[in-house]
């Protein structure tokens, strides 16, 4: 029944008011924290093309045994163990070479130690002999 008379909300508006204020604010201030980790999570850590390692790094030496040889690309397959300067675990894959005349020093099935660097996004052999040498 009514008598003509406005009823009252429940709550004031100026109450209303304040709370939509306050989750606008946490809302935007929730969002606002997520942006830096949506950077990071783009990130493409495969491209990586011009990093190079340090000549330091390229110090230890890798066993290895040459599984094939790729005169027209100049590059070896390779059995490998441990890379530790490339924090990379044992594996068989494709290197290039930095001088062609490492495909000359080796034949398939030949046990090698070899330094590989990462020179422009690809792996690159910059030493290899036989493990006996």
């Amino acid at each position: 029944m009514s008598y003509g008379l406005a009823q009252e909300p429940a709550y004031p508006s100026n109450l209303m008011t304040m709370k939509h204020h306050f989750f606008l604010k946490v809302t935007l201030l929730a969002s606002l924290a997520g942006v830096p980790a949506l950077g990071f999570s783009q990130m493409n850590h495969g491209d990586m093309g011009n990093m190079t390692m340090n000549a330091a790094d390229s110090s230890a030496m890798t066993d290895g045994e040459i599984k094939k040889i790729d005169r027209e690309h100049a590059k070896l397959t390779i059995k490998h163990g441990e890379i530790k300067n490339l924090d990379m675990a044992a594996m068989t894959m494709v290197f290039g070479v930095k001088d062609k005349s490492y495909l000359d020093k080796v034949k398939v099935g030949d046990k090698v130690k070899f330094a590989v660097v990462m020179e422009n996004g690809k792996m690159v052999i910059t030493e290899i002999k036989g493990s006996k040498q």
